[in-house]
């Protein structure tokens, strides 16, 4: 086996991972792994709900956000 270290875990943090782990009579390897996994799969799930949902605007409403964001970044002094 060997050893690896995660920096900035505070003692709090630890000992409350080691506790879920031993509720769940887990070792900490397998715990950290399903914790990988699982937020893997939720940040996937996320992305396609983001990339594949129903649009917030209309088309005509974005252009019309395109042209005023076009317009404001032309102005004196947005660019420094």
């Amino acid at each position: 086996m060997e050893i690896k270290t995660i920096k900035g875990v505070d003692e709090e943090t630890w000992a409350e991972f080691k506790s879920l782990a031993a509720k769940n009579n887990i070792r900490l390897g397998n715990l950290f792994r399903m914790m990988l996994e699982e937020y893997k799969r939720k940040t996937e799930e996320s992305w396609k709900k983001i990339l594949s949902g129903k649009k917030i605007l209309t088309d005509e409403e974005a252009e019309d956000m395109l042209k005023v964001v076009s317009k404001i970044r032309k102005e004196y002094g947005f660019r420094i």
